[in-house]
């Protein structure tokens, strides 16, 4: 956006100052990716660039930690290694059943908890909506622990029950936030139109507030899936080897066997992430417009 003709030599200097710096946060953040990506289409088995990568010749490139990430055997050499293995589909199918289920969860109840605090009338929600999103606020790891002091005496340590509850509560909060901020605009005045009509409160939800609020709802489910999805925390407190999901298989990888397949995990990682964001910024832009706001 251009800057006003009425500003001064030094409110131009400010602004380009902090447009540079912003620019140099950005670069620190995304800086890793640069390394990353290309590294995940080596074809050499160490974490470095080959000379053939950087002079890039296409004998430098290869597609075989990919194939080793979705078990596909691309020679005797891989099959016979541990290239070749369905470890990290298998963690990838548990992370993605675990993520939709507390995901629902926590849609579902974050959602209902929103409703109830967004009323006037609901005694110590300031109280409550604390508690609500304590888990944002709390470090993780304190969180973990007293869930596997917690879980151990319920006998839910090891089970799956135990981990997508787990990460439904550590989804609560994101969905609370972002259907609480979207009630902040809703007109209440439908709901009582509806009511006076003769809908019940379930069908006027359903048919009023709820396709109003939606954009929110997704945004807070979003935001549930990638945290369930890339939790590696709570798993590591509270999880069994039944329960080996895809975070915790790039965890153990790390730490036992430094391969590139790590790296092309975490490239489809962060494409599923860009992907998931960009839908999050177009619910936000429509939820904008439904309410009478421009975006910028």
């Amino acid at each position: 956006m251009a800057l006003p003709i009425y500003t001064t030599p030094g409110q131009r200097l400010w602004h380009y100052t902090y447009l540079l710096f912003c620019g140099f946060v950005l670069f620190f953040l995304v800086a890793p990716l640069v390394v990353v990506i290309p590294l995940s289409f080596t074809s050499s088995p160490f974490l470095n660039f080959t000379p053939e990568m950087l002079s890039l010749d296409p004998d430098g490139f290869s597609l075989r930690w990919y194939r080793g990430l979705f078990g596909i055997c691309g020679n005797i050499e891989d099959s016979i290694s541990t290239l070749c293995t369905d470890k990290w589909m298998t963690g990838a199918q548990k992370s993605l059943i675990i993520a939709v289920i507390s995901t629902l969860l926590a849609t579902a109840i974050g959602t209902v908890a929103a409703l109830a605090l967004s009323s006037e009338h609901m005694p110590a929600r300031r109280l409550i909506m604390a508690m609500m999103i304590s888990p944002l606020i709390v470090p993780l790891i304190i969180t973990a622990s007293g869930m596997a002091f917690f879980f151990a005496t319920i006998n839910l340590t090891a089970t799956l029950s135990g981990i997508v509850l787990a990460h439904t509560i550590l989804g609560l909060p994101f969905v609370v936030i972002t259907v609480t901020s979207t009630l902040v605009g809703f007109d209440k005045s439908l709901m009582r139109a509806g009511a006076n009509l003769g809908g019940t409160p379930a069908y006027n939800f359903f048919k009023i507030q709820m396709p109003l609020i939606a954009p929110g709802m997704i945004s807070g489910a979003l935001f549930a899936f990638i945290t369930s999805f890339d939790e590696i925390v709570i798993i590591l407190f509270i999880g069994g080897p039944q329960q080996h999901t895809l975070p915790l298989q790039m965890w153990s990888g790390i730490r036992q066997e430094i391969s590139p397949t790590i790296l092309s995990a975490a490239t489809i990682l962060v494409l599923f992430s860009v992907v998931l964001l960009t839908t999050l910024e177009m619910l936000r832009r429509r939820s904008e417009r439904l309410r009478g706001i421009t975006p910028h």
